[in-house]
């Protein structure tokens, strides 16, 4: 497992539909909590934020030096 830190930019591992979110959408963890039990991470539009949410670390991943953003419509916040 790579070692997370608060403000890293991370990839999503798996759809949340309850928060409209996709795999592979990225997000930016904004809290690690003790014991890295859990993360906060915040998912955000081009500049609105969509939500923040409770993941643990098998949810994400560290997103790669070679991966290229994406782009990706998102019905609404």
């Amino acid at each position: 497992m790579d070692i997370m830190n608060e403000l890293d930019t991370v990839v999503l591992t798996k759809d949340i539909k309850k928060h409209g979110l996709k795999k592979g959408d990225i997000g930016t963890i904004v809290h690690i909590y003790k014991g890295d039990s859990a993360l906060e991470v915040e998912f955000i539009t081009a500049g609105k934020t969509v939500d923040v949410i409770t993941l643990t670390t098998s949810d994400v991943r560290s997103m790669a030096t070679n991966e290229i953003l994406h782009v990706r419509g998102f019905a609404s916040i």
